[in-house]
């Protein structure tokens, strides 16, 4: 009697388990890579835009090094195997142009943005190619 009651609890939990597992996983959004490589990729593009227009206008500190940040959070997402090598690349010279423009040197943080956006050209035509 007390086998079968074990396994009579057994069977319970493991089927309340298993209705409870599929329940989660089929509410979980399905989520495109692509287009979140996609929007990852636009906004790197536009907060790489956004450091450059403030470095031209005299390098607002602030409004530069957000947008610096914020490229560089960006670039995290744009994964895709081919270009992981140009990725570092990019956040290398993202990096590097933050470290400048928090020196106020303003020209060489504009000449390391200038190379990200080569950099990210790039990745972006290998990108479309594949895809």
């Amino acid at each position: 009697m007390k086998f079968l009651n074990k396994a009579v609890v057994s069977a319970v939990m493991a089927a309340s388990m298993l209705a409870m597992s599929s329940s989660v996983f089929s509410a979980e959004e399905h989520k495109d890579k692509n287009l979140a490589v996609q929007e990852a990729a636009k906004n790197t593009e536009a907060s790489m835009l956004e450091a450059k227009e403030a470095l031209l206008k005299g390098g607002d500190g602030e409004k530069t090094l957000n947008a610096l940040n914020d490229a560089r959070q960006f670039v995290k997402e744009f994964r895709y195997e081919q270009t992981e090598r140009l990725r570092q690349k990019l956040n290398t010279s993202l990096k590097t142009a933050r470290e400048e423009a928090i020196a106020n040197n303003n020209e060489k943080a504009l000449a390391e943005v200038n190379n990200g956006l080569a950099i990210y050209a790039e990745m972006k035509k290998i990108y479309d190619a594949a895809h």
